[in-house]
């Protein structure tokens, strides 16, 4: 349930509820927005009643949170949740571009990868190491050696990197090298990976599921909320419907959907969801006018020789052509792209 606060409660008056609230076997979530101060109250809450806190010093009133997911609820946060990602931001006025190839081979391929995305105008680099494959005999990525690959990337570029975690037994290598662990679609109600992720702070980037609802997206989201780690973004990457024209579907209703139900930033992968080079562009210019908060898109520097995801990967100068259209029509939407600030476009007008 939500305490909501007056607006003139005092601190003393806030510390005093959360220790009620606590007392009662409840774990408690504070939220200090401009307008209100909101204490969540989550757990098993069926039994106790809002009179419980509503007579206590401070407290304007007590209302239970009607959707199953809690922590992950716009009615318990109704201001979007702005995450800071090493010099950017995303779920504000910025959209981020996360670009890189679909696994790490080399260090020659994720270096040019890196530098090509980053003149682009990319502001974080995603490439994979643990890669969860279809087939047992197909490329399973590098590991660590990846890991360190990225490292370097990062270090020549100055962006963020963005990598897939597949067990929590990786947690502890992971969290060494990456900036946002990204959990994919296969993953999305591994549960005992999503506490694990719970218990640290690194942010998170979780795919929906093949055939996830939004609900269930958000109950996923839930878990790592409730582990204590609030730096959790969406990712809307395409469901399996009856079409075959394209790898999957892009549910581009599930971002203002999202957008409308939690206050989490909504991520989309134009890469996934179509599983075509040749329709990217047009779904990431529909994702950012749809109100996205950032897209992540595969980029590899010769997509017909990539190990995984070559078909729907785009060459760094199609890339470059994308980002230019999303940040004309970031800037129609009244937002901008989240770019490094060494980093100048070819064509002004919309930086």
């Amino acid at each position: 349930m939500m305490i909501i606060m007056k607006s003139n409660a005092t601190p003393q008056q806030v510390e005093a509820v959360i220790a009620s609230v606590k007392s009662e076997g409840l774990n408690v979530h504070l939220s200090q927005g401009v307008e209100a101060t909101i204490i969540g109250a989550i757990g098993e809450t069926h039994n106790i009643p809002p009179d419980r806190f509503e007579g206590l010093e401070g407290v304007d009133m007590v209302q239970r949170i009607t959707q199953p997911y809690k922590l992950a609820s716009r009615q318990f946060h109704p201001e979007n949740t702005i995450l800071g990602i090493d010099g950017f931001t995303v779920g504000g006025d910025e959209i981020a571009v996360i670009a890189g190839p679909c696994s790490v081979e080399s260090r020659s391929q994720i270096i040019e990868t890196a530098l090509a995305v980053k003149e682009a105008g990319a502001s974080a680099l995603r490439g994979g190491v643990f890669k969860p494959r279809t087939s047992p005999y197909a490329f399973q990525g590098l590991g660590e050696e990846g890991l360190e690959l990225l490292a370097e990337a990062r270090e020549k570029t100055g962006l963020p990197i963005v990598v897939e975690i597949m067990s929590q037994v990786q947690l502890d290598v992971m969290v060494k090298y990456v900036d946002v662990l990204q959990v994919g679609a296969r993953n999305m109600q591994n549960f005992n990976l999503l506490r694990a992720i719970g218990e640290s702070r690194t942010a998170v980037l979780l795919k929906r599921g093949l055939s996830a609802t939004i609900e269930e997206l958000l109950m996923s989201a839930e878990y790592i909320l409730a582990g204590g780690n609030q730096r959790v973004m969406l990712c809307e990457r395409g469901i399996r419907t009856f079409e075959t024209s394209t790898r999957n579907t892009t549910d581009i209703n599930a971002i203002p959907v999202l957008k409308n139900l939690t206050h989490l930033p909504v991520i989309l992968d134009p890469s996934h969801s179509t599983g075509h080079a040749d329709y990217v562009s047009a779904v990431a210019r529909a994702a950012v006018a749809a109100g996205a908060d950032g897209l992540i898109v595969e980029v590899h520097p010769d997509p017909a020789k990539a190990v995984s995801d070559g078909k729907q990967s785009l060459k760094p100068e199609k890339f470059a052509q994308m980002v230019n259209q999303v940040g004309q029509i970031a800037q129609i939407m009244g937002r901008r792209l989240a770019v490094s600030s060494a980093y100048q476009p070819a064509k002004q007008g919309w930086a």
